[in-house]
């Protein structure tokens, strides 16, 4: 499927260049974490980028055509779907690629949804860690990037952007989570994995 130029075209590779983490990330809560996660505190696993930077700004109506045409990928009903083929013990990796470009490129973390078939993200097990209700509480809160197990989509809400890292569990998980994730997504599905196995998954051409 042709990629639509108004989102950032990420490119298909799990072993490019390591993107660097989105500068200037807001952290949705002071409470002590597992790791770093703005641009002062990169999330775990990352390397510290360096003094902070402000952040890009959303696009928007004033923004030249060029950077978003029309606005045309925000009123598709139907969600661009990019797929970055990569192993499963790769893909969670591929998916911090891919949110780090499109933070750099302007989404707003708030408008963002982060899923995993496998292994949780550090930061969904972080949140998890002070009870369910205030880890739902920081997805109605809306003002961050919100991480959740694909057994979970149906209770996720919709954002403009999903990103999916097909980083291993069952199959069922995997059949159900994607499929859903695609009505969970406004603008952008981005999917992290195998490539025949998700296009499986996805029942489309990718």
């Amino acid at each position: 499927m042709p990629l639509i130029p108004e989102e950032p075209q990420i490119h298909e590779s799990a072993q490019g260049p390591r993107a660097t983490a989105a500068a200037g990330r807001p952290a949705s809560t002071p409470r002590p974490v597992p790791g770093p996660r703005s641009a002062a505190s990169p999330r775990p696993g990352r390397p510290s980028p360096g003094p902070a930077r402000p952040a890009a700004p959303h696009p928007g109506a004033g923004q030249s055509p060029a950077k978003r045409p029309e606005n045309r990928s925000d009123q598709r009903s139907t969600p661009q779907l990019q797929l970055i083929p990569a192993p499963a013990d790769g893909a969670l990796d591929a998916a911090e690629e891919a949110l780090d470009l499109l933070l750099e490129s302007g989404r707003a973390p708030g408008e963002i949804l982060v899923l995993t078939t496998g292994d949780p993200h550090p930061w969904a097990t972080h949140e998890l860690s002070f009870g369910e209700d205030a880890y739902w509480a920081q997805q109605d809160a809306g003002d961050d990037v919100f991480f959740a197990d694909a057994s979970a989509v149906e209770r996720a809400a919709a954002r403009p952007v999903v990103i999916v890292a097909v980083n291993g569990g069952d199959e069922e998980t995997a059949a159900r989570a994607l499929p859903t994730a695609m009505t969970r997504a406004g603008a952008l599905l981005v999917v992290c994995g195998d490539s025949q196995r998700v296009t499986a998954l996805l029942g489309v051409g990718v």
